[in-house]
């Protein structure tokens, strides 16, 4: 290639040539002026000789000259060779009619074309599709002005790509176009192209992270090693209300609130040196003042020696959140009524004012509370007057009390009073004088003027036999009893070793033994379905006893003869292992079933060898699947030892036998238990069920253990559904699992087949 944009190429053949025709011109010069002499004398002929060595001494100088002008220029062209041909930058020239006449490798390099290729192609043909305008256009502007344009496009690679092709592969380029004259006198561009493409790729990410930056939600700074803030965003100065003048040049402490001492911001500088980050919540005021909750992640940006140079905090306000969860708190741990504590919160109250009893050596006192006559007022000027009513009492009743004890709301009109540091019993008579004055009060309502009385059952712990609290409350409630039985408005206090209250219609615990060892036990089962497919799921195994003289008895009637004694166990395991002889003789018979459900007592849970022993009855029934069994236990007995109960239930699931906590709402376990504690389903209390239609705070509590059962994955059944209007409320609720008697009543294993055979959902269940 004799040319290029950047001028003719030096050439070595021409001053050779011309040196020759000298030396040639020479001799025939000298040999002619010999001729013309005439002969030559010696002394001529040695000068003529001398002379002629001279001058061939000078062409080979002259010789040695141009040879090492040769090399010098042979260098140079290479050097201009590879200046162009291997510039970092691509050249080309471009006819007027628009191809391609000459170009350097970097340009067929970049795009991705054999150099010989690309002559004599269109250039457009090479630019995008998009940018064919934006071409067309800085041509337009050079030819009218003349002087040098330049532009960014999208050049595109490869021959095969015609003017109307797809773009194929695309790179950025910078394009600086001039006007030249060839040495045909034709007009040619010159054109410089630079590769972008990094460029624009660093500028979309950094346009990326300004509009990031800029337009999250959540507050960023950025500080120096020092502290000091350098940079902030929008969303920093809309949740401090500090701008980015004011913020800039400041230490993040000007936010600081004083909710949290020194410890807390050594740990997190302790974090932020040992590990580069610091996460978690913190307490920050705003410019005007106010303090709020954020969600704050510090991160230290290093250099590549590790020291940090900058810290980078990103930040949310989740005082909204923080509220949300607080109101969160308080419905799950005060009545919704009369915001006093409830069964949630009782329970967390009273499990610490034992264990402080026994650390002081004092005692406390456990008080349920349950009014005299509040069904009258109800029924007769109606719930919300009730309302009112209770409100007022409890009130009332609250003011009554020191600091640390405490009146809990169990549902309806029935309250529990924890009184913890008593001396003795005596010391707290005068207290419950003052709750039955307080719960006798007379109440102004408008016109109306209401009053009640209560009736008080009370227990004490310490005890001389181990207890809990579950305990306590059945003891309380029963000492209640006895006070509304002796007249109302009074006390009763719990005497547990003469007492005799509870176990007054019972057996005793031999004759239980004969019964069980006499074949007077018996299972019925009643039916569990869904309400709304009308399929029936299991069936729930229920204890009867058939006693000779008192015909049958149901399970309230011996049952809490054995609950603390070794035969309960013993009763348990009859009545698991009858259950899977029934299930075989179902399955035998055509009649399948998911499950079918057993009750366990606390005792028989507890015991070190349940799961033991639960296989080798399993095992003496092979043909029925263990994950056709499922155990239902009460929410209390589940409690009593979380940590060995847990055990169990993962224990049993390995081997396919499901649990479900049974009288769900009735006892004092919290989320934290519920989250704990492997259980498939959970059953909805009937108590809740059976008056939901009429008393709102039933209905509350059932649509918060629907929602407690889909938040924690669980099914949920509701058992007591003795309506069809019990149902459809049930299905409206999301609850479509239910027993009682609105579906059948608990009935003998032979039984179930037809029933099951026969049985259909009311119309309003399936379109509910």
């Amino acid at each position: 290639m004799d040319s290029s944009p950047l001028g003719p190429v030096p050439q070595m053949s021409d001053a050779q040539a011309l040196l020759q025709r000298a030396e040639a011109q020479w001799q025939l010069r000298s040999f002619n002026d010999t001729n013309s002499a005439g002969d030559l004398s010696a002394s001529d002929t040695i000068a003529l000789v001398h002379n002629f060595q001279v001058h061939q001494i000078e062409l080979e100088m002259q010789n040695e000259e141009l040879r090492t002008t040769q090399e010098k220029l042979a260098v140079s062209r290479q050097r201009y060779i590879d200046l162009y041909e291997l510039a970092p930058v691509g050249y080309c020239s471009v006819s007027q009619a628009g191809l391609l006449v000459q170009s350097n490798q970097t340009l067929a390099n970049l795009l991705g074309v054999a150099r010989d290729d690309l002559l004599n192609w269109p250039f457009a043909n090479f630019v995008s599709r998009q940018d064919l305008e934006v071409w067309h256009q800085l041509r337009l502007r050079l030819i009218q002005s003349g002087a040098r344009q330049a532009g960014e496009l999208r050049l595109r690679q490869g021959l095969h790509l015609g003017p109307m092709g797809g773009d194929g592969h695309l790179v950025w380029v910078h394009l600086a176009v001039t006007q030249t004259i060839d040495e045909t006198g034709k007009q040619r561009l010159q054109i410089a192209v630079s590769d972008i493409s990094t460029l624009k790729v660093a500028a979309v990410k950094l346009q990326l992270a300004d509009n990031v930056f800029d337009n999250t939600r959540e507050g960023i700074t950025v500080t120096d090693a020092q502290g000091t803030m350098i940079e902030v965003n929008q969303a920093f100065s809309r949740i401090t209300g500090y701008s980015r003048e004011e913020a800039l040049g400041q230490n993040p402490r000007i936010l600081k609130s004083g909710r949290q001492d020194t410890s807390f911001y050594t740990e997190m500088w302790l974090n932020l040196t040992d590990q580069g980050h610091w996460s978690g919540e913190i307490w920050n005021r705003r410019k005007s003042g106010e303090v709020y909750a954020q969600l704050l992640t510090i991160s230290a940006i290093r250099d590549p020696s590790g020291v940090t140079q900058q810290y980078v905090a990103l930040f949310s306000d989740i005082s909204v959140i923080k509220e949300h969860q607080n109101r969160l708190e308080h419905i799950a741990h005060f009545d919704a009524l009369t915001n006093l504590p409830n069964r949630v919160l009782l329970a967390d109250r009273l499990q610490q004012a034992m264990a402080q009893a026994q650390r002081r050596g004092l005692q406390l006192a456990v008080v349920y509370l349950d009014l005299d006559g509040f069904k009258q007022v109800n029924d007769s000027h109606g719930h919300e007057v009730g309302d009112e009513l209770l409100i007022a009492l409890s009130n009332a009743m609250k003011d009554t009390m020191r600091e640390g004890d405490t009146l809990a709301r169990m549902g309806g009109d029935e309250f529990v009073a924890v009184l913890i540091d008593l001396q003795n019993i005596s010391s707290c008579l005068p207290m419950l004088d003052r709750l039955l004055g307080a719960a006798a009060s007379s109440v102004r309502l408008g016109e109306l003027s209401l009053r009640c009385s209560a009736s008080l059952g009370v227990t004490f712990y310490a005890q001389d036999q181990d207890i809990d609290a579950d305990q306590l409350l059945r003891q309380a409630d029963q000492a209640m009893y006895q006070a509304k039985v002796a007249g109302k408005n009074r006390y009763h206090i719990f005497d547990a070793a003469h007492d005799n209250t509870v176990r007054g219609h019972h057996e005793s615990l031999e004759r239980i033994r004969l019964a069980l060892a006499q074949g007077e036990l018996l299972l019925h089962y009643q039916p569990k379905v869904n309400m709304r497919t009308g399929q029936v799921l299991g069936a729930e195994a229920l204890i009867r006893w058939q006693h000779p003289e008192k015909g049958l008895l149901a399970p309230a009637e011996f049952l809490p003869v054995i609950e603390d004694h070794p035969l309960a166990v013993d009763v348990g395991e009859w009545v698991i292992d009858t259950t899977l002889t029934q299930m075989a003789c179902w399955q035998a018979g055509g009649l399948k079933l998911q499950q079918v459900s057993v009750n366990v007592g606390a005792r028989q849970l507890q015991q070190g060898d349940f799961v033991r022993r639960l296989k080798s009855i399993l095992a003496n029934h092979p043909q029925v699947n263990p994950a056709n069994l499922q155990i239902e236990v009460l929410e209390t007995s589940a409690l009593s030892d979380m940590v060995q109960v847990s055990q169990v239930i993962e224990d049993c699931a390995r081997i396919g036998v499901m649990f479900a906590l049974d009288d769900f709402g009735t006892g004092y376990s919290s989320l934290t238990y519920l989250k704990r504690l492997r259980v498939s389903l959970l059953k909805i209390d009937q108590s809740f069920v059976r008056d939901m239609l009429d008393d709102p705070d039933d209905l509350a509590i059932l649509e918060g253990v629907i929602g407690l059962a889909a938040a924690f994955k669980r099914q949920v059944i509701a058992e007591g559904v003795e309506t069809v209007a019990h149902g459809t409320a049930l299905s409206h609720l999301g609850c479509e699992l239910a027993q009682g008697y609105g579906i059948a009543r608990p009935m003998p294993g032979a039984e179930m087949p037809a029933w099951a055979a026969s049985w259909l959902p009311d119309a309003a269940w399936s379109k509910a």
